[in-house]
């Protein structure tokens, strides 16, 4: 591995990256990025999807007590930057060979892996039996399920989605759009709501305020029928309510400024939430550099991955 990467080869587990700055999480980042992209581009293996996460898997090993807490990956191809960063870094140019890593998460691999998962809408089912398990198990392990837009319009992610409201147990789905993009306006006011309504006191006052209007029903009706159509206005996450999760976002998912306090926050809430980033998909810096492929390269190894 080479010597110029001076944060990712200290980096042997999450517990490495629990102590840095913004800053050195910032150049991990761009670090894992680069090694993701040497590394897959010399052997074979899904590249584009795991480039538009490096930040968000970072930021969830960074917020959440990985492996204690669970982190469910709906799609397997995603998680390369998630094997890097949990004590497989070297073994990923074996990945897809004989004897060499799975292609996607897998359970015997690794303590990190809860699932051995392909593509299949299930991250949210399996959050949610993990959450129920760990409420009779009565532990305080924290589950997040990581599901793209394409992935989440299968028919077992919205069955789960609607029993998980249901049932109102503590998890956080977080959806990753890789087909969607924020303007500066929108994003600057999306990331400051997000911050908001991802807050405890939020949480606590919207709680409070049910409870006190509970002996006035029709006051109780229509506030909440205001406080709806208010949200409703700000951000695109009225589905979500109706299915009873709380939802926060859009904001952008490669800023870690924004992203990590936010899962702090999302992390102290009770109940099922969603966390809603957009992402750019094979998002790639520094193509440039000795040993990296040339833009035209990048282009065509891309295009092999459709």
């Amino acid at each position: 591995m080479s010597d110029s990467y001076t944060i990712l080869n200290k980096v042997n587990d999450p517990n490495d990256i629990r102590n840095l700055s913004i800053e050195e999480l910032e150049t991990l980042c761009a670090e894992l990025r680069d090694y993701l992209v040497k590394t897959v581009s010399q052997t074979s293996g899904h590249l584009a999807s795991g480039l538009g996460v490096v930040e968000l898997t970072v930021a969830l090993h960074y917020v959440y007590n990985t492996p204690y807490d669970q982190l469910v990956w709906d799609v397997g191809h995603q998680a390369y930057p998630h094997k890097i960063l949990t004590g497989r870094r070297e073994e990923l140019a074996q990945i897809r060979k004989r004897g060499g890593l799975h292609p996607f998460c897998w359970k015997e691999e690794s303590p990190y892996d809860v699932f051995s998962t392909g593509h299949a809408s299930t991250s949210i089912g399996e959050a949610l039996g993990l959450s129920i398990a760990n409420r009779i198990l009565k532990n305080d392990k924290k589950v997040v399920a990581v599901i793209g837009d394409g992935a989440f319009t299968g028919g077992a992610a919205f069955e789960a989605l609607n029993h998980a409201g249901d049932l109102h147990e503590n998890m956080l789905i977080v959806l990753n759009d890789n087909e969607m993009s924020i303007s500066e306006s929108v994003g600057f006011l999306a990331k400051h709501f997000a911050m908001w309504l991802s807050s405890p006191t939020y949480a606590k006052f919207l709680d409070n305020g049910k409870k006190a209007l509970e002996n006035v029903p029709k006051l109780r009706e229509f506030a909440l029928k205001a406080h709806e159509h208010i949200k409703g206005m700000v951000i695109p996450g009225t589905i979500f309510e109706e299915f009873g999760f709380n939802y926060v976002g859009p904001i952008d998912g490669h800023d870690l400024k924004t992203l990590i306090p936010i899962l702090k926050n999302l992390r102290t809430l009770e109940g099922p939430q969603v966390l809603h980033i957009a992402t750019k998909k094979a998002k790639a810096m520094n193509l440039r550099k000795k040993n990296l492929p040339s833009i035209m390269e990048f282009q065509n190894l891309i295009l092999k991955q459709e």
